[in-house]
């Protein structure tokens, strides 16, 4: 029998506690022997994840694909097609795709868990209810997705798909990741299914940009269309040309010039006054256009909103911000990991020896010269003008000091730049944040790290909802009602500009329309204020003072540190609103968190 000994006659309590543990593993030892359980090596329980899709499966195996905007899904279907693939976009998940979602997943998940998996499980299931065996089904079948990992479920998302396909009966269906693709290779020694390469790369990202040009473009112009329906007529028809164009490898020029040209014989009329509203949130949750997010931007647009959305460019700009900025920290840490290091001689996840950080960095510097290039060729020839994608740097440095840069998951810092952006620079009259119920990286910041920012500006209108599929009706009274304070607020902007120059709404509206210019569907005004019409007015008084300033204004810009020398105006609009909030809320315990703005 084994005598514990009392902590007192030991030199300290962690060598006590490391005694009794000895004693515990010898008294197990013993157990074991006298009812003769003999030693078992235990093995880690993994998920089966059949993926293997090989060259040889392609002619006979259709990628199923979604998750984007219906825009996006239907460019990156016909890419695929005018790759070799057979490629099919399925459609915007749904409120049936949700029950589906509910009915064969897990319990606790997000929104964009449910509606995503449940709209694969719904697509199988009407391809069996249409007579093809599950077999077939799977056989023929294969789903690719994005996927990563993180501090929310998104890095679970794979499990999710096979366990909810599993239960509704279609075992051993593939669900490739894209970073799987190396792996298939090295399993199987065969050539992969789908091929990474730099062809692939490019086609898919032109895909991308085209469909966040073609969207931008949209939700630009429906807003002030004169002929409800006209611009939904027009994007029906370009996504019909452009896919084509995709799907021969041919004539995609021609069929942007066409799609510019239809645009074009929009009429619209922007001296509307509608508030313009921006969506940021959750990627997928702000993203989708389907009841994931209860269709919130035609909700808004019914209202009488313009809405303001985020690309997908604009996410892989961040990805590519975040990459530069891990390598150029990293870059500091010494030493390696050694277990990695012997096998490829890439580093480690924590310091770079053997790395060359300098062509990485070029790299990323490349990639993000691309996308923006390709965005800009497109918005030149679709006619997006005066669009501009967010400067990463610029978002981190202005929301670092209220959120960390370091901190991951979601759209990490990009939440809270974008409203401080939206506030300080009086970009929008309103930001809506959307994010799946019990999102943990989106939650946590619009919850509360927001909370400090609409403190140091009592006056921005920002409301974060959470989405679950249920209760529309409360989210839409929770939208609406702040949506009223957005419209007065443009509503009062543009009547100060018109009382300024003594002018009604009629003779704003005969100023506008002596000039033939401000009514073409492409024409942008310069940013003047938060609202179309406000933009519109400025322009029209401008005109009258100086038929060029357009030109002048692009040659300013221009100017070296002109760019360099706004985005300082911004970062000290933030710390003087941070001073007088402190200022105000001296004798109050949390006005300390707004010293970290201030101060370094």
């Amino acid at each position: 029998m084994h005598q514990q000994q009392s902590p007192e006659k030991h030199v300290s309590t962690e060598d006590y506690l490391q005694q009794i543990e000895a004693n515990l593993a010898d008294f197990e030892q013993e157990e074991k022997a006298r009812l003769n359980i003999q030693q078992q090596e235990k093995q880690h329980w993994r998920d089966a994840n059949p993926n293997t899709f090989t060259a040889k499966q392609r002619a006979h195996t259709t990628i199923l694909h979604a998750g984007l905007t219906m825009a996006h899904d239907i460019f990156i279907q016909s890419a695929l097609r005018g790759l070799g693939y057979k490629a099919e976009a399925m459609d915007v998940p749904d409120t049936k795709s949700l029950q589906f979602g509910r009915e064969f997943g897990n319990r606790g998940q997000c929104n964009p868990t449910y509606f995503t998996v449940g709209n694969l499980v719904k697509k199988l299931k009407q391809l069996e209810k249409d007579g093809m065996s599950k077999d077939d089904i799977i056989k023929n079948h294969v789903f690719v997705t994005g996927g990563s990992c993180g501090p929310c479920r998104f890095g679970t998302y794979v499990t999710e798909y096979r366990k909810a396909l599993r239960d509704a009966g279609f075992e051993g269906f593939r669900v490739l990741l894209f970073q799987h693709a190396d792996g298939v290779k090295q399993a199987t020694g065969e050539e992969m299914g789908l091929k990474i390469n730099a062809k692939l790369f490019y086609t898919l990202s032109q895909a991308v940009i085209l469909g966040d040009v073609i969207n931008a473009l949209t939700y630009r112009i429906r807003p002030y269309e004169v002929e409800e329906g006209a611009t939904d007529k027009a994007v029906v028809r370009a996504k019909e040309r452009i896919t084509q164009a995709f799907e021969r490898n041919k004539g995609l020029l021609k069929a942007l010039y066409q799609t510019r040209k239809d645009f074009a014989s929009i009429k619209v009329d922007r001296t509307q006054v509608k508030p313009r509203v921006a969506i940021i949130g959750e990627f997928w949750a702000m993203t989708t256009e389907g009841d994931g997010n209860y269709q919130m931007q035609r909700f808004l647009e019914k209202e009488g909103a313009e809405v303001d959305i985020q690309l997908v460019s604009n996410w892989f700009l961040y990805l590519i911000w975040a990459a530069k900025y891990d390598t150029q920290e990293r870059a500091k840490l010494k030493g390696v990991d050694k277990s990695k290091a012997l096998h490829d001689n890439q580093g480690s996840k924590f310091s770079l020896e053997n790395v060359d950080v300098a062509k990485r960095l070029m790299m990323l510097r490349i990639g993000r010269t691309f996308i923006t290039m390709v965005f800009h060729i497109f918005a030149k020839l679709l006619g997006l003008k005066d669009y501009h994608l967010p400067d990463m740097e610029h978002i981190a440095q202005i929301s670092h000091k209220f959120y960390n840069n370091n901190l991951r998951g979601g759209e990490g810092h990009m939440e809270v730049g974008k409203l401080i952006h939206n506030v300080v620079d009086q970009k929008v009259n309103m930001t809506l944040s959307i994010k799946p119920f019990g999102c943990m990286p989106s939650s946590a910041v619009s919850d509360g790290v927001q909370s400090l920012i609409t403190e140091l500006y009592p006056s921005a209108i920002f409301l974060p909802i959470e989405t679950n599929g249920d209760g529309a009706v409360n989210v839409y009274s929770r939208v609406q009602m702040q949506l009223f304070k957005a419209r007065q607020s443009a509503e009062k902007e543009l009547q100060e500009c018109l009382e300024q120059q003594s002018w009604s709404m009629d003779d704003f509206k005969q100023q506008v329309a002596s000039i033939p210019a401000l009514e073409a569907a492409h024409y942008r005004s310069l940013h003047a204020g938060a609202c179309t019409a406000v933009d519109l007015i400025h322009d029209v008084i401008a005109r009258q003072k100086n038929p060029f300033y357009r030109l002048g204004f692009w040659l300013k810009k221009r100017l070296p540190g002109a760019a360099k020398q706004k985005k300082q105006a911004t970062i000290d609009a933030v710390e003087a609103a941070a001073r007088r909030f402190q200022q105000r809320h001296h004798n109050e315990r949390y006005a300390d968190i707004a010293v970290q703005v201030v101060e370094p």
